[in-house]
């Protein structure tokens, strides 16, 4: 068997949830970097860039299951969503809107994410998504602590958003890294 092409079998969902996550782990550094002094907004978008890349390629040996995709029918999937949306943007509707706090923006985002991972953590069956889920919302307490202290909005964007975006490579990278070869048939 040649190591440079295993092929792994994923869990339910992995391929799926994983590209989600790489975009959104994307989405994260290159919104939330451009507040700092240069070159880091550069840097790190590069850098997110190449992470993602790499993860990309790391999904490329991993094999398809039977059951792939049911967990994105399940009723209790879509409440979870439900609920991360409404929580979301009618925060986002009090943060920016009625208390005038944009820079927070990023801190309940990350907040609410990391909540909804816990749900997730359930619906899937997926342990990993708890330490996800925890570490997301820690970043987002952390913005908001951030913010009472007096930081900058560029602070509160590289601990809540950039470092958010990290947590989300991280989590596929072990994902991958958890990812059993295939076995013969």
């Amino acid at each position: 068997m040649d190591p440079m092409h295993v092929t792994r079998r994923r869990m339910p969902g992995q391929v799926v949830g994983s590209l989600v996550a790489i975009v959104f782990g994307v989405v994260f550094v290159v919104v939330n970097s451009g507040g700092l002094p240069s070159p880091w907004p550069l840097v790190l978008r590069i850098a997110a860039a190449v992470v993602a890349v790499g993860l990309l390629v790391g999904l490329r040996g991993v094999t398809a299951r039977p059951d792939e995709g049911k967990g994105f029918t399940d009723r209790r999937y879509w409440l979870v969503v439900l609920a991360e949306a409404v929580a979301l943007f009618g925060g986002l509707a009090l943060i920016n809107g009625v208390w005038r706090h944009s820079e927070l923006a990023v801190a309940w985002i990350a907040f609410v994410v990391g909540v909804h991972f816990f749900g997730l953590a359930v619906v899937f069956r997926l342990r990993r998504f708890h330490a996800l889920g925890a570490v997301l919302t820690v970043l987002g307490l952390a913005g908001f602590a951030l913010g009472a202290a007096g930081a900058s909005a560029a602070t509160i964007a590289l601990v809540s958003g950039v470092l958010s975006g990290a947590a989300l490579f991280a989590t596929v990278a072990v994902s991958l890294r958890l990812t059993p070869p295939a076995t013969a048939a």
